[in-house]
Protein backbone atom coordinates (compact mmCIF):
# COMPACT_ATOMS: atom_id res chain seq x y z
CA UNK A 1 0.00 0.00 0.00
CA UNK A 2 1.32 3.43 -0.97
CA UNK A 3 1.60 6.04 1.77
CA UNK A 4 -0.11 9.37 1.27
CA UNK A 5 2.63 12.02 1.41
CA UNK A 6 0.21 14.95 1.04
CA UNK A 7 -1.58 14.08 4.28
CA UNK A 8 -2.17 16.98 6.65
CA UNK A 9 -0.13 16.56 9.84
CA UNK A 10 -2.07 16.20 13.09
CA UNK A 11 -0.77 17.97 16.17
CA UNK A 12 -1.86 16.79 19.61
CA UNK A 13 -2.02 18.10 23.19
CA UNK A 14 1.46 16.64 23.66
CA UNK A 15 2.74 18.87 20.83
CA UNK A 16 1.12 21.90 22.46
CA UNK A 17 2.73 20.96 25.79
CA UNK A 18 6.12 20.68 24.06
CA UNK A 19 5.69 24.20 22.64
CA UNK A 20 4.74 25.53 26.09
CA UNK A 21 7.76 23.77 27.62
CA UNK A 22 10.07 25.27 24.98
CA UNK A 23 8.60 28.76 25.43
CA UNK A 24 8.71 28.74 29.24
CA UNK A 25 11.82 26.66 29.86
CA UNK A 26 9.78 24.39 32.14
CA UNK A 27 10.07 20.60 31.83
CA UNK A 28 7.45 18.83 29.73
CA UNK A 29 6.05 16.89 32.69
CA UNK A 30 5.07 20.21 34.35
CA UNK A 31 3.56 21.71 31.19
CA UNK A 32 1.31 18.78 30.27
CA UNK A 33 -1.05 19.29 33.26
CA UNK A 34 -1.25 23.04 32.49
CA UNK A 35 -2.27 22.37 28.91
CA UNK A 36 -4.78 19.72 30.01
CA UNK A 37 -6.25 22.06 32.65
CA UNK A 38 -6.58 24.90 30.12
CA UNK A 39 -8.36 22.69 27.60
CA UNK A 40 -10.67 21.28 30.28
CA UNK A 41 -11.48 24.78 31.57
CA UNK A 42 -12.43 26.01 28.08
CA UNK A 43 -14.45 22.85 27.41
CA UNK A 44 -16.27 23.11 30.76
CA UNK A 45 -17.09 26.80 30.23
CA UNK A 46 -18.48 26.00 26.79
CA UNK A 47 -20.44 22.98 28.04
CA UNK A 48 -22.03 24.96 30.89
CA UNK A 49 -23.08 27.84 28.61
CA UNK A 50 -26.63 28.92 29.39
CA UNK A 51 -27.30 28.70 26.40
CA UNK A 52 -24.64 30.94 24.85
CA UNK A 53 -21.12 32.01 25.83
CA UNK A 54 -18.18 33.80 24.26
CA UNK A 55 -14.60 33.02 25.38
CA UNK A 56 -12.18 35.60 24.04
CA UNK A 57 -8.45 34.84 24.01
CA UNK A 58 -6.68 38.01 22.84
CA UNK A 59 -4.26 37.58 19.91
CA UNK A 60 -5.70 34.12 19.29
CA UNK A 61 -9.44 34.10 18.76
CA UNK A 62 -12.92 33.68 20.16
CA UNK A 63 -14.65 30.41 21.03
CA UNK A 64 -18.43 30.72 21.03
CA UNK A 65 -21.39 28.55 21.87
CA UNK A 66 -24.39 29.69 19.81
CA UNK A 67 -28.03 28.64 19.74
CA UNK A 68 -29.49 27.08 16.61
CA UNK A 69 -33.14 27.33 15.67
CA UNK A 70 -35.42 24.32 15.64
CA UNK A 71 -35.89 22.83 12.18
CA UNK A 72 -39.44 21.54 11.95
CA UNK A 73 -39.14 20.44 8.32
CA UNK A 74 -35.75 18.76 8.01
CA UNK A 75 -35.56 15.69 5.77
CA UNK A 76 -33.80 12.39 6.38
CA UNK A 77 -31.95 11.81 3.06
CA UNK A 78 -32.01 8.01 3.46
CA UNK A 79 -35.75 7.64 4.01
CA UNK A 80 -36.96 10.96 2.57
CA UNK A 81 -39.02 11.27 5.76
CA UNK A 82 -39.64 14.73 7.25
CA UNK A 83 -38.21 14.96 10.76
CA UNK A 84 -38.19 17.58 13.51
CA UNK A 85 -34.78 18.73 14.76
CA UNK A 86 -35.00 20.61 18.08
CA UNK A 87 -33.08 23.80 18.85
CA UNK A 88 -29.61 23.02 20.15
CA UNK A 89 -26.21 24.60 20.72
CA UNK A 90 -23.23 24.62 18.36
CA UNK A 91 -19.61 25.69 18.67
CA UNK A 92 -17.87 28.30 16.59
CA UNK A 93 -14.27 29.56 16.49
CA UNK A 94 -13.37 32.94 15.03
CA UNK A 95 -9.62 33.53 14.67
CA UNK A 96 -8.26 36.79 16.06
CA UNK A 97 -6.72 39.49 13.87
CA UNK A 98 -3.13 38.42 14.52
CA UNK A 99 -3.82 34.75 13.72
CA UNK A 100 -5.91 35.67 10.67
CA UNK A 101 -3.13 37.90 9.29
CA UNK A 102 -0.52 35.19 9.88
CA UNK A 103 -2.61 32.60 8.05
CA UNK A 104 -3.23 34.95 5.11
CA UNK A 105 0.46 35.39 4.28
CA UNK A 106 1.30 33.83 0.89
CA UNK A 107 2.84 30.37 1.25
CA UNK A 108 5.68 31.32 -1.10
CA UNK A 109 6.80 34.09 1.27
CA UNK A 110 6.84 31.61 4.15
CA UNK A 111 9.19 29.29 2.26
CA UNK A 112 6.68 26.57 1.37
CA UNK A 113 7.01 24.77 -1.95
CA UNK A 114 4.06 25.45 -4.26
CA UNK A 115 3.06 22.28 -6.15
CA UNK A 116 3.48 22.43 -9.91
CA UNK A 117 0.11 22.78 -11.61
CA UNK A 118 -1.31 24.74 -8.68
CA UNK A 119 -2.95 28.09 -9.45
CA UNK A 120 -0.47 29.61 -6.98
CA UNK A 121 2.57 28.26 -8.84
CA UNK A 122 4.65 31.09 -10.42
CA UNK A 123 4.59 29.42 -13.87
CA UNK A 124 0.79 29.28 -13.83
CA UNK A 125 0.53 32.93 -12.80
CA UNK A 126 2.96 33.94 -15.57
CA UNK A 127 0.83 32.13 -18.19
CA UNK A 128 -2.39 33.65 -16.85
CA UNK A 129 -1.02 37.21 -17.03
Amino acid sequence: MESNTSRTPTLTKKDVAREVAAATGEPLYKCEPWVQATIEAIRDMMASADPEVRIELRDFGVFEVKKTKAKPKARNPKTNQTVFIPARRKTHFKPGKRLRETLQEPLEELGYAIPEGSADHPEYRAKAA
